[in-house]
């Protein structure tokens, strides 16, 4: 039988192996978010105007003087659908535009959307012109610019909840 300090000290020692992996697995993760991060030539916030998949209009000129998160996602990419619902709490705090690359038409997307319980705003990028023109190359990848329209922040890979509005709340400064 094992005595109640012995499993205090098990414990202990299993909590501080779990903390480091964490710490570990989080600074991995954050590096190579960085190095699959794209380099973008001009750091502005690009001129955007088209329609949204529900036929709404859309322009980042909206969004002069405020922070906006760009996110790049598909409809067939099994991360960007755990990370789904991040999006779409940030998009209920923030402004956030969402462009769905190479996942099919308009309808397709929007049957998407509602099976997922999801509203944030979608650009369809079905040719992938956008994503090419921002240089993204893997899915999700979001940029955050600021309040000048500077990019902040480029996320590639899952990014939680806590980690997009701590970012975006960094933006409004």
């Amino acid at each position: 039988m094992v005595s109640k300090k012995a499993l205090k000290q098990r414990l202990r020692h299993w909590a501080k192996e779990l903390a480091f992996m964490g710490l570990i697995i989080f600074l991995i993760s954050n590096l190579m978010s960085y190095l699959r991060s794209p380099s973008l030539d001009n750091e502005g916030l690009p001129q955007i105007s088209t329609f949204l998949i529900n036929q709404e209009p859309f322009s980042t000129s909206t969004y002069e003087k405020k922070p906006i998160l760009v996110h790049f996602w598909a409809t067939w990419c099994p991360t960007c659908k755990l990370e789904a619902s991040n999006i779409q709490y940030i998009s209920d705090n923030y402004n956030v535009i969402t462009i769905a690359v190479k996942s099919g038409s308009d309808v397709k997307i929007n049957a998407y959307m509602q099976e997922n319980t999801l509203n944030f705003k979608v650009i369809n990028d079905e040719e992938g012109l956008l994503s090419q023109g921002f240089k993204v190359k893997a899915y999700p990848t979001s940029f955050i610019y600021n309040t000048k329209g500077q990019l902040s922040f480029t996320e590639v890979g899952y990014t939680s909840t806590l980690g997009l509005m701590i970012r975006m709340w960094w933006a409004s400064f």
